[in-house]
């Protein structure tokens, strides 16, 4: 039986690695319903005392990210005076930085979303993505610090979105068998090209559920074995001539594909943030 479990986020900020930690939480169980109520932006006493008067209303499991000098401590004091089941994320984390630097913390909420010249570059990354997404323009492939390759439906759009969030400018080229190859991609280095693949089966299915969603006939020659075997070997060979690293996403979600990437190309995932 599915049992409904309430999760609230208070934040000083947008709640986004409040959200995150509650999402990771519920995923470890298969049968709970998990609903999420993010509050942003708690800057005041009154709002964190209604917050967490709605949670205990709720039988709420709360998350507080609060990085507002005092907040954190007000909101663990109240919680616990209403017997609300509360966890301060950021406290105890600040706690050991402090004293393994000896460096008093900002205080600010949302530093890490201020308009810097990261977060100008991420969006010119984003943009990167969009312009360059499934081989618009061959130039982008000379321009881009990753390019992918592969067959219909191997994730290459949401994969250079995310790598786009990480800062890096990426460019995707579909395949499709007897297709000419722009002349540009054998002039990018082969270390940046990552060349992605499925298994047949999974891509099949991916394919069928696609034309499902939009209300044709799932058993075309776009989901047919034969179609999918003859892109999938075309993809390969592709690769073998490249000498490009290849990646099977069929078990993989983004965020592991995405780490996979990072690694070969010697990038700390958590610079690129």
């Amino acid at each position: 039986m599915t049992q409904e479990l309430n999760f609230y986020i208070i934040s000083d900020s947008i709640g986004e690695t409040g959200l995150k930690l509650a999402q990771a939480i519920a995923a470890q169980y298969e049968d709970i319903a998990p609903r999420y109520s993010r509050v942003p932006f708690v800057h005041t006493e009154e709002k964190l005392m209604a917050t967490i008067d709605a949670a205990k209303a709720d039988d709420a499991v709360v998350i507080a990210t609060l990085v507002t000098p005092g907040l954190g401590q007000y909101a663990r004091e109240y919680a616990r005076q209403q017997g609300v089941a509360l966890t301060d994320v950021m406290a105890p984390l600040l706690k050991e930085a402090t004293a393994k630097t000896h460096a008093a913390p900002s205080g600010i909420a949302g530093a890490v979303h201020n308009l810097n010249a990261r977060y100008f570059d991420r969006i010119s990354a984003m943009e990167f993505a969009v312009l360059y997404d499934d081989g618009k323009d061959p130039k982008g492939f000379l321009e881009a610090d990753i390019v992918l390759l592969g067959v219909s439906r191997t994730s290459k759009t949401p994969l250079s979105l995310f790598l786009a969030n990480r800062n890096l400018k990426v460019a995707n080229l579909p395949l499709v068998p007897n297709a000419h190859i722009p002349d540009e991609i054998w002039k990018v280095d082969p270390h940046k090209i990552f060349g992605l693949t499925t298994d047949a089966s999974v891509l099949m299915e991916f394919r069928r559920q696609r034309m499902i969603a939009y209300g044709l006939n799932p058993d075309t020659a776009y989901s047919a074995r034969e179609q999918v075997d003859e892109e999938l070997k075309f993809a390969d060979d592709l690769y073998k001539k490249i000498g490009c690293e290849v990646i099977n996403t069929a078990q993989r979600s983004i965020e592991e594909t995405a780490t996979l990437i990072l690694e070969k190309l010697g990038f700390d995932q958590f610079d690129n943030q």
